[in-house]
């Protein structure tokens, strides 16, 4: 059950970091677009939000899935029931994934690390890219002056 939660986890970031560059390099190969920069914008925006979006929600329902899977009793009154059907084993795993699950909650999470992350650091960065080939280009095509 970890690894299921783990590999979906992965591609869910994996998804975060690759969207922004398959965004960017597919609007300069379209080309359709008069206004790219808005066009990544507000596509930008929308993917990644939806993408951070349901990245926190599974992140929170994992632990969730895994407290469960452990034996965890979310409906009982102390520790001593919501431990019961917990192995010994597992208790220290499921006290540690309690302490995270009853933290902050995922939509403030979700919010949170999206402040802090930004897509548009990778148009900036392509944009870079490639004004400095084109510069290397421009100097390898120059003719040699004439004397």
């Amino acid at each position: 059950m970890e690894i299921l939660t783990t590999i979906i986890s992965l591609l869910l970031l994996l998804g975060l970091i690759a969207v922004p560059i398959i965004l960017f390099l597919g609007i300069k190969k379209w080309n359709l677009l008069k206004f790219d920069f808005v066009f990544y914008l507000i596509s930008g925006l929308i993917l990644t939000a939806g993408i951070m979006w349901t990245f926190a929600w599974w992140t929170d329902y994992s632990d969730q899935l895994l407290m469960r899977n452990y034996g965890y009793n979310f409906d009982a009154m102390n520790d001593m029931q919501r431990f019961r059907n917990v192995e010994s084993v597992n208790l220290e795993k499921v006290k540690q994934l309690e302490k995270v699950y009853f933290g902050i909650g995922w939509t403030l999470k979700a919010i949170m690390f999206f402040v802090l992350y930004s897509p548009y650091v990778i148009y900036v960065l392509g944009q870079l890219v490639r004004r400095t080939r084109r510069k290397k280009n421009m100097q390898h095509t120059k003719p040699a002056p004439s004397l």
